[in-house]
């Protein structure tokens, strides 16, 4: 379908659950600090 085989696709999913985390950590830092220096309550 995408021209990559079984063990590429494997790999490719492994990084990008590597990346992904790192995306998803970062966004919760920041939603975070915005949360500490601005609370709403």
């Amino acid at each position: 379908m995408n021209g990559l085989n079984e063990q590429q696709a494997k790999e490719f999913h492994a990084q990008f659950k590597v990346t992904y985390t790192a995306f998803v950590a970062l966004a919760a830092l920041a939603h975070l600090m915005v949360l500490a220096n601005n609370p709403w309550f």
